[in-house]
C-alpha cells in the first residue's frame, strides 16, 4: 500500500508478448450450465490456468491496491488516472466490480492518499497526508542511483463514512502510519508505522483502540494481511545485515526505503510463531492468503534476471515454503492480488492490455479463480 505497498510509478516497461491467449466467453441458458470459451478471454495469457473471464475495470494512469468490501459488492482502490483525478497524486475511489458504471471519489481530494480498505460496517479507512497540506507531497523516485519508496511522515490513517464524508484520524501521531488492512472478523486492523523508530507492524483493536507492536527486527515490515480465519498474518519484510543494514538505516533517516530485497513472512496475529516462507532473490511482496488459508499469493520478480528485472508476476506458495507456482504470465507487471471474501474471484493490478502493447499504465483487473 502506498508507494510502499505498490510498485506503481516504477518503470514497468517490459514488453508484452504479442501472442495473447484468447480466453473466456460465457453462455448460460436455463437448460445448460455456463460454458467457458477460452477464445474469448482476450486478456488471459497462456498458462494462466487459475484465471478465467478476465475483465479490465480501469483504463489509464496508475490504479492499484483494489480491495473488496466485506459483502463483495464494491472495490476500493487508489488512482492517479487523470480522467477521474485532477489532484496529481493518488486519491481513493470506490467502484462496482460488475461494472463499473463510474468511480466515486471517497478521499478528500487533497494531499496524497494510499492503502484504503473497508470496515465490516461499510465505512472506509485509508492513509492520507491531507491535514499536513493540500498539495501532493513531493515524490522521491531515486536517491544516489537507488530506486526508493518515500516514507512520508505526514501519513496518518483516517476513517470515513462509506461515501467519504466525515473523515477523521483513526490512527496517527508522529511519523509514518499507513498500510492498514482489516481482519475478516472485523476485530483488528494491522498497519505499518515508524512510531518505534523502524518500519514495524502494529495491531489496532477496533473495539478498544489498544495497540500491540507485532515485529521488532531491523528492516522494513509492511503490506500485511490477515488469514481467512483471522488467526494469522502475512507480510513483506527486508532483513538487512552488515553494510546493508547501515544503508537501510541511512535511507530511513531520510524517510525513504529501498524495496529491492524483500521476502514473505507469516506469523500468528500476536506476532508470535514467525516463519519466513520465501527465500528468493529480488522483491517478493504484496502477499495475500489463498481462501484455504494454506497458501499465499504474492508478487515477485525473482524469476526474472535473478530478481533484478522489471517483470513482476503473481506466484502462489504453500505456508511451509513448498510448492511455488506461477499464476500470471503476461510478461509485464502483475501484482496486488486479493481474493473476494467468497473466494470465487481475484482482483489484481496489471500492465496488460487488449492491444498487447508496451504500456506503463497500471490498471485494475478482475478474474474468476480456478483451483
Amino acid at each position: 500500500m502506498s508507494t510502499l505497498r505498490r510498485f506503481v510509478g516504477f518503470a514497468f516497461t517490459a514488453f508484452l508478448p504479442i501472442a495473447l491467449l484468447t480466453g473466456c466467453g460465457t453462455g448460460t441458458t436455463d437448460e445448460t450450465a455456463e460454458v467457458y470459451d477460452a477464445s474469448q478471454d482476450v486478456l488471459r495469457f497462456e498458462n494462466e490456468g487459475h484465471l478465467k473471464n478476465i475483465r479490465q475495470l480501469t483504463f489509464g494512469g496508475n490504479n492499484a491496491e483494489a480491495y473488496w468490501s466485506f459483502d463483495d459488492e464494491k472495490l476500493i482502490f487508489q488512482s492517479d488516472w487523470s480522467e477521474i483525478n485532477d489532484q496529481g497524486c493518488d486519491q481513493i475511489y470506490i467502484m462496482d466490480p460488475d461494472g463499473p458504471d463510474g468511480y466515486e471519489e471517497v478521499s478528500t481530494g487533497e494531499g496524497r492518499t494510499t492503502c484504503s480498505y473497508f470496515l465490516p460496517d461499510g465505512r472506509i479507512i485509508y492513509g492520507s497526508t491531507h491535514e499536513f497540506g493540500k498539495e501532493c507531497p513531493a515524490p522521491m523516485a531515486y536517491e544516489q542511483g537507488r530506486y526508493v519508496w518515500p516514507i512520508y511522515p505526514s501519513y496518518d490513517i483516517y476513517v470515513a463514512e462509506a461515501d467519504g464524508s466525515n473523515p477523521e484520524v483513526l490512527i496517527g501521531g508522529d511519523g509514518y502510519d499507513t498500510e492498514a488492512t482489516v481482519s475478516p472478523d472485523g476485530k483488528w486492523i494491522i498497519f505499518t508505522s515508524t512510531r518505534s523508530g523502524d518500519l514495524e507492524l502494529w495491531r489496532y483493536e477496533v473495539e478498544t483502540g489498544d495497540l500491540l507492536q507485532l515485529t521488532n527486527t531491523l528492516g522494513y515490515d509492511g503490506g500485511a494481511f490477515f488469514s481467512p480465519n483471522s488467526q494469522q498474518i502475512v507480510w513483506r519484510a527486508s532483513r538487512p545485515e552488515g553494510e546493508a543494514a547501515e544503508v537501510y538505516k541511512g535511507l530511513l533517516s531520510n524517510d525513504v526505503v529501498e524495496p529491492s530485497a524483500l521476502n514473505i513472512f507469516v506469523a500468528d496475529i500476536d506476532g508470535s510463531n514467525v516463519r519466513q516462507i520465501t527465500d528468493l532473490p529480488g522483491a517478493n511482496w504484496a502477499p495475500f492468503f489463498h481462501p484455504s488459508g494454506e497458501k499465499v499469493l504474492f508478487t515477485t520478480n525473482h524469476h526474472q534476471d535473478n530478481g533484478r528485472g522489471r517483470i513482476f508476476d503473481i506466484f502462489m506458495i504453500n505456508l511451509d515454503g513448498t510448492g511455488i507456482e506461477q499464476v500470471t504470465h503476461s510478461g509485464t507487471f502483475d501484482g496486488f492480488p486479493m481474493f473476494s471474501n467468497d473466494g470465487k474471484r481475484l482482483v489484481f493490478a496489471s500492465n496488460r492490455n487488449l492491444e498487447g502493447i508496451e504500456s506503463r499504465d497500471t490498471n485494475v483487473f478482475i478474474a474468476e479463480w480456478v483451483d
